[in-house]
C-alpha cells in the first residue's frame, strides 16, 4: 500500500509527522481546513521530467505556480516538463494527487520553493501516498531531511 510506505518513510526519517485522512476535498481551502493548516501550506508535489529517466520532486506551496522561467534557469537547463500520470507513478510509485517524496521508488532530487524556508514555527502538509491522506510536518525540518534545494522557483497563482 503507498500510504504504508510513506508513513514507514517518515517514521525512519526521524521527522515528527501527523497523518491525517479527511477523504476527497473539492478546493484547495477545503484541504486546508480539513488539515488544520492554512491554503499555503497545503504542499503540491510536482515530479518534473529534467530529461530521459531523470525527474525531480518540486514543492510548491497551494497559494503559488511553478514559475517554468525560474525553474529552468536554477536547473541551468532549456527545457523541462511535466510526465504524464502513468509516467510520474511509475517514477515514484505514487498516483498523481498522492505523490510525496518520502517513500518514493526513487529519491529524487527535491527542489523547494524559497517561500517554504525560513519560518522555523511552519507546518506544511504534504500528500502521504494514498488520497486524501497527508502528512503535517515541520517545514524547515522536513526540507532538510529531504536534502531540498531551495530556490525562488514559483509566483503566486493568478486566479
Amino acid at each position: 500500500m503507498s500510504e504504508q510506505r510513506a508513513v514507514d518513510a517518515l517514521t525512519a526519517s526521524g521527522l515528527e509527522y501527523e497523518i491525517t485522512r479527511h477523504g476527497r476535498v473539492g478546493s484547495l481551502a477545503e484541504a486546508a481546513a480539513a488539515r488544520g493548516v492554512e491554503p499555503r501550506d497545503i504542499i503540491k508535489t510536482l515530479v518534473v521530467r529534467r530529461a530521459e529517466g531523470q525527474y525531480l520532486f518540486v514543492l510548491v506551496p497551494g497559494d503559488r505556480e511553478i514559475s517554468w522561467p525560474k525553474l529552468r534557469s536554477f536547473l541551468g537547463v532549456n527545457r523541462l516538463s511535466m510526465p504524464d500520470k502513468d509516467v510520474a507513478q511509475q517514477a515514484t510509485g505514487y498516483e498523481r494527487g498522492t505523490i510525496t517524496p518520502f517513500g518514493s521508488t526513487t529519491a529524487w532530487p527535491v527542489v523547494a520553493d524559497l517561500d517554504l524556508s525560513g519560518d522555523p514555527e511552519r507546518r506544511i502538509s504534504l500528500g502521504a501516498g494514498a488520497h486524501g491522506v497527508a502528512a503535517t510536518v515541520n517545514a524547515e525540518a522536513a526540507l532538510s531531511r529531504l536534502h531540498a534545494q531551495i530556490a525562488d522557483v514559483t509566483d503566486l497563482q493568478t486566479a
